[in-house]
């Protein structure tokens, strides 16, 4: 919620000028209602709200939405929110081995909030580029199985659970040709960017990604180290931290970069 606030004083906004509100978030408060409820509850905004879930790339995915809600004029200024309590979702008891493997990808979880104002710009600045694919084939590959129809119930099926060897080496292998595809398909190269933001699982994870990317690593901002997996707030967070530090100017160009479980690659490129 105080990101909310934050995002909207920046804006020189009050909630009263919220058109639409949307919670992105692999986390949530409640199976029902949508969790953007109690979020416009608590901020004061009085507007049509829902949820956008897509685990790790929810909170791309709701600017991706609330983009397309401005470009068709069905809304002038959208509020985007997230709120990951990721750390709620581990399961620190392994009986075994095999139980320790299942839960490794929760080790390095993190909680953390964010939000983003968005409306048309007026300058030419803002996002440029935008792109999603996803390969569904791997959707077992790290799960939370509780809480829908599959499992509605039993505790033991409210953990993060996943095979955390395979999930990797799907998104080096695979997801890496994704991401340079879409870089050949914007026009853009690395030196093209002030910096990028890349969602983060854990160090071994980030360093082969970037190896296999070919991103350079002294253009990305590491937050895993200190902040663990924030989930879908992982990019949203380094890109304020970096605002906060004065390393963006004006005209500079970032990329952020969401990798997720399902699986499912995103990419946002923007003029600040």
């Amino acid at each position: 919620m105080d990101a909310a606030r934050i995002a909207l004083s920046k804006a020189s906004l009050t909630p009263a000028d919220v058109d639409v509100v949307i919670f992105a978030a692999a986390s949530q408060d409640l199976v029902e209602p949508a969790t953007a409820h109690i979020v416009q509850h608590k901020l004061g905004t009085r507007c049509p709200v829902f949820d956008v879930k897509n685990a790790c790339n929810s909170f791309l995915n709701g600017l991706h939405v609330g983009e397309s809600l401005i470009q068709s004029g069905a809304a002038r200024i959208v509020l985007v929110t997230t709120g990951e309590i990721c750390s709620r979702a581990i399961d620190w008891h392994a009986e075994d081995i095999d139980a320790l493997k299942r839960n490794l990808p929760a080790y390095t979880m993190g909680d953390a909030g964010a939000a983003a104002v968005l409306t048309h710009s007026r300058n030419g600045e803002g996002i440029f580029y935008r792109k999603f694919a996803a390969l569904s084939e791997h959707w077992e590959l790290a799960t939370i199985p509780g809480g829908g129809s599959m499992h509605p119930r039993g505790d033991e099926f409210t953990y993060l659970r996943g095979d955390g060897a395979r999930l990797k080496q799907a998104f080096v292998e695979e997801g890496s040709l994704i991401f340079n595809g879409m870089m050949c398909e914007a026009g853009v190269r690395f030196d093209d960017f002030a910096r990028i933001f890349v969602h983060q699982v854990s160090i071994p994870y980030h360093r082969e990604m970037l190896e296999a990317s070919g991103m350079p690593d002294d253009k990305v901002t590491r937050t895993v180290v200190e902040l663990g997996n924030m989930a879908s707030a992982s990019i949203p967070v380094a890109f304020a931290l970096e605002q906060e530090r004065g390393t963006l100017a004006p005209g500079d160009r970032v990329m952020w970069v969401g990798m997720a479980s399902g699986i499912s690659v995103g990419v946002f490129m923007m003029e600040l």
